[in-house]
């Protein structure tokens, strides 16, 4: 049967009502095949292998970085906590705890959390990708640690165990953020805000929201408002062009470039709007999903943009098309389900199943990017007719993110 609409953009968008998953046919099975107890001390813990190599779905190992990673593990952690909330398991709550024991494993003396542990299992601390600083990890990190506690108020040790953990984060991302100086600067004519994470990161700065409302519900620590709102007011500074200009009210995610991959800026404003009574951080969040995420659709989902400002207009410098990526559609997924709690809109409900299509071969290539069977999300669309059959952690918790919604 098929579901016909029109987007906001006037395309008719048509969608097997029959091929869109169900949570029944979500199957964790890639994801387990990735998943591998480890015992680098006396705790029982896991990782999720990051590389899944086509066609026998090996694992791989990056020389520089490790096989395994905070990134993954805690967005695994996320993941399969909302699978719990859904389905109820004993084993996948199992699951978690080993996952959460390898966070609490990487946490550095400094508060932030080193990402890569190489195969001997000692911790990666050197290589950019892996320094405990105030980074992807360390944020994703914060995120799932708040994701999990809630589920495991009767383990004491535990709980008591990921609270020190996440104050002790939070101290640190106090001391770097707690005092922006709202300035900003002009790149390619483009105002971008200076006091976001490593300066120009809105993308980063969402996920810090992400991962400090949940904090700030349960701790009511006086601090945290500050500091969220002024990541917010950041963001809102990286939004460029309105409903009726280019680029249609996109969030920049760095400097003056959008991609695709980790833009949750939209996303964290919702719950940002909703959480502190904020409306402006609601419509400024819709906008960019009203208007902007037509126009990637209509376009055939491109992996980054960047733009310059010229003679009073916004236009393209830049942008690629390919790769795209599960990771680069899950946020707009996560925005689009946020938009439809927040509004009870059902256009919210269409502009999810064209974004849900992009697995089930509604995208550039015309190919399947999600296999029911074996619950294997592929690496990336690389060319208008071409998929990376790999499978790795990334690809495959993103993608359950996405069938979850």
């Amino acid at each position: 049967m098929f579901f016909v609409a029109t987007s906001a953009h006037g395309e008719r968008l048509e969608f097997l009502q029959e091929s869109v998953p169900k949570q029944s046919r979500i199957s964790l099975k890639h994801f387990n095949h990735l998943f591998a107890p480890i015992r680098p001390g006396n705790r029982k813990m896991a990782v999720v292998n990051i590389y899944s190599e086509y066609p026998d779905y090996s694992f791989a190992i990056e020389p520089a970085e490790g096989f395994a990673c905070v990134d993954d593990v805690a967005r695994a952690i996320v993941m399969l906590a909302e699978h719990v909330k859904i389905q109820p398991d004993k084993d996948v709550l199992r699951k978690i705890k080993m996952l959460v024991e390898f966070i609490l494993h990487m946490q550095n003396d400094n508060g932030y959390f080193n990402n890569f542990i190489w195969p001997d299992l000692s911790i990666n601390t050197q290589y950019k990708t892996s320094v405990a600083e105030m980074n992807w990890w360390s944020l994703r990190a914060l995120w799932s640690l708040e994701t999990a506690h809630e589920l495991f108020l009767s383990d004491a040790d535990l709980t008591n165990r990921i609270e020190k953990a996440i104050e002790k984060v939070v101290i640190r991302i106090k001391r770097d953020l707690a005092a922006p100086d709202f300035k900003t600067v002009a790149i390619n004519g483009i105002e971008v805000a200076t006091w976001l994470p490593n300066k120009y990161a809105a993308d980063q700065a969402a996920v810090a929201i992400i991962a400090l409302l949940p904090y700030y519900k349960r701790s009511a620590d006086a601090g945290i408002p500050a500091i969220i709102n002024a990541l917010a007011l950041g963001i809102m500074k990286m939004q460029k062009g309105n409903a009726d200009n280019y680029p249609y009210g996109m969030f920049l995610s760095w400097k003056n470039e959008w991609h695709a991959w980790g833009n949750n800026q939209a996303y964290a404003l919702l719950l940002a709007g909703q959480q502190l009574e904020r409306p402006e951080y609601i419509q400024s969040a819709l906008r960019e999903v009203d208007h902007f995420y037509p126009f990637l659709m209509k376009n055939g989902f491109p992996g980054s943009i960047s733009i310059k400002y010229e003679a009073g207009l916004y236009s393209r410098a830049s942008g690629k098309m390919f790769p795209q990526i599960a990771y680069g559609i899950r946020p707009m997924v996560y925005a689009v389900s946020e938009a439809y709690r927040v509004t009870k809109n059902k256009k919210y409900a269409v502009q999810l199943a064209k974004l849900k299509s992009w697995f089930l071969g509604g995208n550039i290539a015309g190919k399947f990017m999600y296999d029911q069977k074996s619950g294997r999300t592929y690496d990336a669309i690389v060319s208008a007719t071409e998929i990376n059959l790999n499978s790795g952690a990334e690809s495959t918790i993103e993608g359950l993110m996405v069938l979850q919604r």
